[in-house]
């Protein structure tokens, strides 16, 4: 459960200061096994009225994981179902291991999201490196999606982690809460290719009214050392085979995007942390975007109980004509509870 308080002020325009106030995320989830040991589930839903993903007309969505995996060996198992697509590291980071109380401006606009078909997982150790293989070929329209046979999606991720496992897999959770005695890295890519997209963002997004082939790659890194940790983004999305007969291209956005976050957790559990990111459109109809933000974080029990105090700056640049629109400042507090 995340509640949250938000506070926000356009800083160039005679528009009045907004409040938020609401259950930020509300979810649930069960795994185990069935049968045998090898062959597992996980399920997740979600209940909060902003956790639904209900846009351009779509259903609800309730459910946001329904996962079966067969496990061949510790070191290779395959998935079938809804999921996570191996996308930037951010976004694969469960939103309870957040170290703010939201994730970046270039993960909303750039993240290919969840989806529907055939994941596989493989490790390969090499004595103390890890190399992880990530694949994925889905069904490239976004979580509880109507039949289509339009396209599908391949996704490819690969991870390099050149002094072995994180303690606690701490290459996908945000912040040095284990303290690393020893310096951790992580260093991946990912290329994905949705192939006749049918939604503006892939996986996520309005419908289109004709569909278009979505590229995106996406390199990330984590470093962790005692209580510092460093994390960073850079997403680049093209569209490629586009018609000139669409009518919605022109609300597609497009480009280049980075996230970067520094942080020091201390021995007493504060945190203190600073965000910088951003997104370059390519789109001419479309404004970039930059944020800086810096978070105050206390955790009374890792992750799972938190509290977070965000403050945030939003510059919002129209690219065509060079001219700031809506820059806005933001205040958040949020409280997170989990099992």
């Amino acid at each position: 459960m995340q509640n949250r308080m938000a506070f926000f002020s356009m800083l160039d325009n005679e528009q009045e200061p907004g409040f938020e106030a609401r259950v930020r995320r509300l979810r649930f989830r069960i795994d185990g096994f069935l049968y045998s040991t090898r062959l597992s589930y996980y399920i997740q839903l979600s209940f909060s009225r902003g956790d639904l993903d209900a846009a351009d007309g779509v259903t609800p969505n309730i459910i946001r994981d329904a996962m079966v995996y067969y496990t061949f060996t510790k070191n290779f198992y395959i998935g079938f179902g809804q999921s996570k697509l191996p996308g930037n590291r951010q976004r694969v980071v469960s939103s309870g291991n957040l170290q703010m109380p939201e994730r970046s401006i270039a993960n909303q606009l750039f993240n290919i999201d969840r989806d529907y078909g055939l994941f596989a997982y493989h490790t390969i150790p090499l004595g103390t490196p890890i190399i992880k293989v990530k694949t994925a070929v889905t069904s490239g329209e976004g979580r509880n999606a109507v039949f289509s046979n339009i396209g599908l999606a391949y996704t490819g991720r690969l991870e390099f982690l050149p002094f072995g496992k994180f303690a606690n897999n701490g290459d996908y959770s945000e912040g040095d809460l284990e303290y690393e005695e020893h310096f951790k890295a992580s260093f991946a890519g990912t290329y994905s290719y949705n192939h006749k997209a049918v939604r503006s963002g892939g996986q996520l997004g309005f419908s289109l009214d004709m569909p278009v082939d979505i590229q995106s790659i996406i390199f990330d890194l984590m470093l962790k050392y005692r209580g510092w940790a460093l994390m960073g983004e850079y997403f680049n999305k093209s569209l490629l085979n586009t018609s000139s007969e669409s009518t919605r291209l022109a609300s597609i956005y497009y480009g280049q995007g980075y996230n970067v976050q520094l942080s020091k957790t201390f021995k007493n559990h504060f945190e203190l942390g600073l965000r910088y990111a951003g997104a370059l459109s390519q789109n001419p109809n479309l404004s970039d975007f930059s944020t800086s933000g810096v978070n105050i974080g206390k955790y009374l029990n890792g992750h799972r109980i938190k509290i977070q105090g965000f403050l945030g700056l939003d510059n919002r640049s129209q690219s065509a004509q060079n001219f700031r629109l809506n820059n806005r400042f933001a205040a958040m507090m949020q409280v997170e509870f989990g099992i």
